[in-house]
């Protein structure tokens, strides 16, 4: 099938790199994954083992390209699903799968405009060198996602490429896949996510002053601000809580809703981490979600509220501690 590249546009050059030491910038061969791995489920670790497995092989890095927005946000932006990890939890949670590098490449209209054979010999094989591919079955890529793994599999025959198609990984008679994991996720079912995923379910977001009800109850929270991934649904939960830059992990309860029995109808995330003491205002708090514990529900008193808020504590931490 001829190729017909048009030059890469400016935009289009530079990408944002994690990587491990491992990594040699701009090798001469790499094998490559491309998607955009929201979540990194079990099937994204499967493709990342095949691809480990491929790259090893031959002596080369194993690379994975991702996008940042979701190129969806770029042609259909009222349709874009609402991101289940950050990049950078996205890119923490791949190098953790063993791969050497996980290139960002912004996402712009320049990009999407690219044809399927012109991002196959621009990006794939002019900038990353690809020699060795593994993709999943759905893969799609080129403007208007004209791009199959068929058309791939012509594209990499001609160029002397080898690929690998990963089927869809099976669990419970259904594939993992990011839109399954949203949904568990945006249900508050986030310990049936934590099973299809590489890593339990994560919120990040800053700490912000809330309406301060918790500390003189003696269950001080954090409130947490600019949250970019999908929330999950309304409750009260176990999680562990990192403060953003230290190394120690703190068990936590997190509500999740407005907090009725004080007539707020706002919906706000709170976590209580369990033996913590000090200032996070303003700081980035990690909270990762274990189990759902209860529904959010209004308390007929503070007395009453206390003593379930006791039994919260005292569930949560016992939970965090058995993982």
């Amino acid at each position: 099938m001829p190729v017909n590249p048009s030059p890469m546009p400016a935009s289009l050059q530079p990408w944002i790199v994690h990587a491990t030491d491992r990594w040699i910038d701009t090798p001469a061969a790499c094998g490559v994954a491309v998607g955009n791995f929201d979540g990194v489920h079990l099937g994204h670790a499967e493709i990342v083992r095949r691809l480990m497995a491929a790259a090893r092989s031959r002596g080369m890095p194993a690379v994975v390209l991702t996008f940042d927005p979701h190129p969806a946000a770029i042609v259909r932006p009222t349709a874009v699903p609402p991101p289940l990890t950050t990049i950078s939890r996205r890119a923490e949670l791949l190098l953790k799968l063993g791969v050497d590098a996980v290139l960002v490449q912004p996402a712009d209209a320049a990009l999407m405009a690219l044809s399927a054979e012109q991002f196959f010999e621009s990006v794939l094989r002019t900038r990353l060198g690809a020699t060795a591919i593994v993709e999943g079955a759905d893969f799609r890529f080129g403007a208007g996602r004209q791009g199959d793994v068929a058309l791939l599999e012509q594209l990499c025959h001609g160029a002397g490429v080898s690929l690998a198609v990963v089927p869809p990984v099976i669990v419970d008679h259904a594939a993992v896949s990011s839109s399954r994991l949203r949904e568990l996720v945006a249900a508050g079912r986030v310990a049936e996510a934590a099973a299809l995923a590489t890593a339990p379910y994560r919120l990040t977001g800053i700490v912000i002053e809330g309406a301060k009800r918790g500390g003189p109850l003696g269950f001080p929270t954090a409130n947490l601000g600019s949250i970019a991934t999908v929330l999950p649904g309304q409750g009260v939960y176990a999680g562990w809580a990192t403060v953003d830059g230290t190394a120690a992990r703190h068990p936590a309860a997190i509500h999740i809703g407005p907090n009725v029995s004080f007539g707020a109808e706002a919906v706000s995330v709170e976590a209580h981490l369990i033996g913590y003491h000090g200032d996070l205002y303003g700081g980035m708090l990690h909270v990762d979600f274990l189990t759902r514990l209860r529904d959010t529900r209004r308390f007929a008193s503070v007395d009453e509220l206390t003593q379930q808020l006791s039994l919260d504590v005292a569930q949560a931490a016992e939970i965090a501690q058995k993982y």
